[in-house]
């Protein structure tokens, strides 16, 4: 069984005819209230519950349906269509091109006011202590350990709408293990990555990330990494650069926020415990130089 592709000509003969198709929207629902094609229902095909409410939309499974989307290059009303198709509709229909090709072809369609998205004014945002963490998981060949590490204080600089530089206070003295809590070993962890071993938390109780520049990645689509972050990382005795992609926006309460998954090399940073750079015949002692971190900061 197979999609009918349909052309907005295509469609609005069918609308009239005496068995007309019904119009699912499937895009999000504040897209929908914005602007949609007459007569349409929505049902957003990015949500679990789509095919849940389709029987209460579309009951007769071999009576017509027509799904339409934003435009031709994003494939929402494919994916709907054979969503559809598996649940044993027999007269799918797809509107080629969306409900672009539909206005671009002069059809009617139903607006609303669009509300205002959110925007950044330039200045310095403090980061949100509540909603902002660090993740970080260090491995060896077998094995890894997964936590957190506090942040203390933090900005972001907003310059034309866009991240400009910043910086953050990580607290070294407050690390925790995730995969060890309620465990005895999780205090012996902690212990030995507070020790000179590893980050010498008594002497360098905190560590400090600064941002020197962000430039945007060019074209970035939404969900992927949109921001090329250079800075500088010092930890223990050492500043060094450290550079990384962020994916970076505005969340809907107007708050700047950022995310990152990174790697860095915690040798460069006088963090030799285990590496085998350094050590011979570790054994299983052997821990891996890269320590993964996954950041996300939103600012106030």
């Amino acid at each position: 069984m197979k999609i009918a592709p349909t052309t907005p000509a295509t469609l609005a003969e069918l609308l009239k005819g005496i068995r007309p198709p019904a119009l699912i929207d499937v895009r999000l629902s504040e897209d929908y209230q914005c602007c949609r094609l007459p007569g349409a229902v929505n049902n957003c095909v990015f949500e679990v519950a789509f095919t849940d409410r389709m029987p209460a939309l579309a009951p007769d499974l071999s009576a017509p349906v027509c799904l339409y989307g934003a435009g031709e290059a994003s494939i929402e009303s494919h994916m709907a269509a054979e969503k559809l198709l598996r649940l044993g509709y027999t007269a799918v229909h797809e509107l080629d091109g969306g409900i672009a090709a539909w206005r671009d072809a002069g059809m009617p369609v139903e607006e609303s006011p669009e509300p205002s998205s959110p925007a950044l004014f330039d200045g310095i945002y403090r980061i949100d202590l509540s909603e902002s963490r660090i993740q970080w998981t260090g491995r060896n060949l077998l094995n890894h350990h997964t936590g957190h590490i506090a942040l203390k204080a933090g900005e972001l600089i907003i310059t034309d709408g866009q991240l400009a530089g910043g910086s953050f206070v990580i607290d070294m003295a407050n690390i925790t293990s995730l995969d060890l809590a309620g465990n005895p070993l999780h205090d012996v962890l902690i212990r030995h990555l507070h020790d000179h071993d590893f980050f010498d938390a008594s002497l360098f109780p905190e560590a400090r990330f600064e941002i020197t520049s962000a430039t945007p990645v060019k074209g970035a689509t939404p969900g992927s990494p949109n921001l090329h972050i250079s800075g500088k990382l010092t930890l223990k005795d050492v500043t060094a650069p450290l550079d990384f992609l962020a994916s970076a926006g505005i969340t809907d309460k107007g708050k700047p926020a950022a995310q990152a998954t990174l790697s860095f090399d915690r040798t460069l940073w006088n963090v030799l415990y285990g590496s085998g750079k350094w050590f011979h015949h570790l054994g299983g002692h052997l821990v891996n130089d890269l320590i993964e971190l996954q950041l996300r900061i939103v600012a106030e």
